[in-house]
């Protein structure tokens, strides 16, 4: 496999990262219709164990068929497949070798209030799955941050000994962080980069807004950023992910309309972000609507 100049360059980037680490990574980053470019876009499929198969199905009923999001991913060429253990055994050995898997490891569901995530497998379990990488989910601000992210050092360094890289939802929330807080520009770069002082080889945050949650921070905002512009906030938000030196991509967010879609990729793409991870707002739609907006979102990215 011939690596592009934009591969070798984000491969620079991880220095002391062993070479198994680096060629999953490498898989990741050459696949699909974007391989080569840098950019990624990833199907994560993990809501119906954090909303319930129904809020997350039911307007699309092929989604239900763990084998539909497999045939979705491969189809539309992206870059990755990511899911909890059971969606990705109910496939792993129909479409083993066809596009490289991420095991989310952990996830919540929306039965109880509390803000933390159960371990559902393991890297042995991704190992055996052929999985080219694994995904893990901490909430900062979270009673149970620390306890998280200490869950995810073990993960991750057990990963690395296997040459697995680790893709980090990084997803502020708590009890002392309000709804509009979570998305804040301020609390989006904090979560960005404690993901990557923990050593997340891929970050996955969601698009920050212009709104600002710490008042000490406003004045220096207003001078250097402007806040108005989801590019410029996307910029900042990979700044602060070690000075741009690593992956960040970014969440498809609630369900909305392809030009809003669209719009806010395009943004996303402007600001350097490294792509993103759409998941209801692809799996949701009929197939070929969804692949339709897929493909438009990869020309974006390519162009």
């Amino acid at each position: 496999m011939v690596y592009t100049d934009n591969i070798k360059q984000i491969l620079r980037n991880y220095e002391n990262t062993n070479a198994g680490i680096k060629s999953n990574l490498v898989k990741i980053l050459m696949n699909g219709k974007l391989g080569g470019t840098g950019r990624l876009l990833i199907l994560p499929v993990d809501q119906g164990h954090e909303h319930g198969p129904d809020k997350s199905f039911m307007k699309n009923s092929d989604a239900y068929d763990p084998s539909y999001h497999y045939n979705l991913a491969i189809e539309a060429g992206l870059s990755a497949y990511a899911a909890p253990f059971g969606f990705l055994e109910a496939g792993a050995e129909t479409f083993a070798g066809q596009i490289p898997t991420i095991l989310k490891i952990n996830s919540s569901n929306s039965l109880i209030g509390i803000k933390n995530q159960s371990k559902n497998g393991t890297v042995k379990e991704a190992l055996r799955l052929g999985c080219t990488a694994v995904g893990f989910t901490i909430y900062p601000g979270s009673d149970h941050q620390y306890e998280m992210i200490e869950e995810f050092k073990e993960i991750s360094l057990e990963a690395a000994e296997y040459g697995l890289p680790s893709v980090l939802w990084s997803y502020p929330r708590g009890p002392e962080i309000s709804k509009e807080s979570e998305t804040s520009i301020d609390t989006i770069s904090y979560a960005a980069h404690i993901a990557a002082l923990l050593g997340a080889h891929i970050i996955k945050v969601k698009p920050p807004t212009s709104s600002i949650s710490e008042n000490s921070l406003k004045e220096n905002y207003s001078a250097l950023i402007n806040l108005n512009s989801l590019s410029e906030r996307i910029k900042h938000i990979k700044k602060c992910a070690f000075n741009s030196k690593r992956i960040v991509v970014f969440s498809g967010g609630n369900a909305k309309g392809d030009d809003e879609i669209l719009t806010e990729i395009k943004q996303i793409k402007d600001g350097g972000g490294n792509g993103s991870i759409i998941g209801r707002n692809s799996f949701q739609r009929p197939k070929q609507k969804a692949l339709n907006l897929l493909n438009k979102i990869i020309e974006i990215y390519k162009n």
